[in-house]
């Protein structure tokens, strides 16, 4: 009976040893308050990461890093090294990058800056081309 006492003790202190020792943190632990704009600037950075990573996926844009001779693993790299204003300013690249622009659209733009031109100078007087236009004094008739 006595041997069992002393069993049952060391037991007993062994598990709140145990115990106490699981709830004594390993590293010092703080507490702060968090303002909104500092959680806005880190989900905006999180968004960003995640725009660039599926842009990345995309399959003409891996074409275009065999292309370029860069394998698209190694671009992966590449962008998870970068620092998180690096992150932010190549998210806003690609997104006021211009999509979809052809053949047709840059011909019709072409076309109206050439026509405005013409017209300009026409009124203006320094060419001719436009007969619905009237005149300027450079050329007078």
């Amino acid at each position: 009976m006595f041997l069992n006492k002393i069993r049952l003790k060391s037991v007993a202190i062994a598990v709140i040893t145990a115990f106490t020792i699981s709830l004594t943190p390993l590293a010092p632990v703080s507490a702060a308050l968090v303002g909104n704009d500092q959680m806005a600037s880190e989900q905006q950075v999180m968004s960003d990461r995640a725009f660039v990573k599926t842009f990345m996926e995309r399959g003409d844009v891996q074409k275009k890093f065999e292309e370029l001779g860069v394998s698209p693993d190694e671009a992966k790299q590449r962008v998870d090294a970068l620092n998180d204003a690096e992150v932010a300013q190549l998210a806003e690249e690609i997104k006021s990058s211009p999509a979809g622009q052809g053949v047709l659209t840059a011909l019709i733009g072409a076309g109206v800056l050439i026509f405005l031109v013409l017209l300009i100078t026409d009124m203006l007087g320094f060419t001719s081309v436009f007969g619905f236009t009237n005149k300027g004094s450079a050329n007078p008739s």
